[in-house]
């Protein structure tokens, strides 16, 4: 009998997911407008309030990696998630996030206040190190819990960062950059938040949805998408920001299948419907899906399916 973890990836197998939002994107969700300074290719920033809590609205921000990095101070108790962490905010916190580490935030209770800023990579381009700060790393602390002093001290950053950035100075926004980077380093000297929320199950379906997500964006190889860019478990796992033991033991508890079984049944899965429905050669298809060698693909598809890829093919 099928579990209800097995039934759920069986659904979620079946499309393709895009689980990065853009600023456009973001802009578009909260404000359904775009700013006229949201430009490609030049730095970004802006800052917002965060809007308080009402009875009977449920805040939830997605589970998707943004393209852009955020600075926030919040007041009110909310679960942060990450793909195998979930840090819980008792009261109040300064947390980092950037666009390595899909995350999701969540209230849970009543959101008293708060203040966050967004900025793109472009913003910071003269700070070559910017991004080698532990806070934007995987494997570093993103969620800092604060004393109501550390709070006020935040809030004062912000405080500055807001009037200079509503101000018609010239140079607004090296003060602004400057400010950034005192929140930074405000972060770095904290204690990470020891309100780490273990729970192996949550942890394992998160990972998983995870990977399925990044699996199946790479699906359907077409013309406007000719090939597969992740093929081995360590490079879901790189792209997923946890070791590959943590991502095999995620996907062997929620879908009783290892990691390398999956990608396979999805690879097959797709080398069928392309032997059958395009004219594309055997060789072509082969490297379509990840394999530098035809005889690798012959090899792979008689595993499977015991017959090759040609006589698949002409089958009736």
């Amino acid at each position: 009998m099928q579990t209800v973890w097995v039934r759920f990836f069986n659904d979620v197998i079946t499309r393709s997911m895009d689980s990065v939002e853009s600023l456009e994107e973001f802009y578009k969700r909260k404000f359904e407008l775009l700013p006229e300074n949201l430009e490609k290719g030049i730095g970004h920033f802006n800052l917002f309030h965060i809007a308080p809590f009402r009875e009977g609205k449920v805040t939830s921000v997605p589970y998707r990696r943004r393209d852009f990095y955020k600075v926030m101070l919040l007041r009110g108790n909310s679960y942060v998630y990450f793909a195998d962490k979930v840090y819980e905010i008792k009261k109040q916190a300064l947390a980092f996030s950037n666009p390595l580490i899909p995350y999701k935030w969540e209230q849970l209770d009543k959101m008293y206040d708060g203040v966050y800023c967004i900025f793109n990579g472009q913003f910071f381009h003269q700070f070559s190190q910017f991004g080698d700060y532990e806070i934007f790393q995987p494997g570093g602390n993103h969620i800092f819990e604060l004393t109501d002093e550390q709070a006020d001290e935040i809030r004062e950053i912000f405080g500055i960062m807001e009037r200079e950035f509503n101000s018609g100075y010239k140079y607004k926004f090296d003060v602004v950059r400057n400010r950034v980077m005192d929140l930074i380093h405000y972060g770095l000297k904290l204690e990470p938040s020891t309100s780490l929320y273990n729970h192996s199950i949550d942890a394992a379906y998160r990972i998983s949805r995870l990977f399925i997500e990044l699996l199946e964006r790479q699906f359907p190889i077409d013309d406007s998408h000719l090939s597969v860019d992740l093929r081995a478990p360590s490079e879901f796992a790189e792209q997923l920001n946890v070791h590959v033991n943590s991502l095999n033991r995620a996907v062997k508890t929620t879908i009783r299948k290892t990691t390398s079984e999956v990608i396979a049944e999805r690879i097959l899965r797709e080398s069928k419907v392309l032997l059958k429905h395009t004219t594309w050669s055997i060789s072509e298809i082969a490297f379509a899906l990840g394999f530098k060698e035809v005889t690798h693909f012959n090899n792979f598809f008689k595993k499977h399916m015991e017959l090759s890829p040609l006589k698949f093919r002409n089958a009736g």
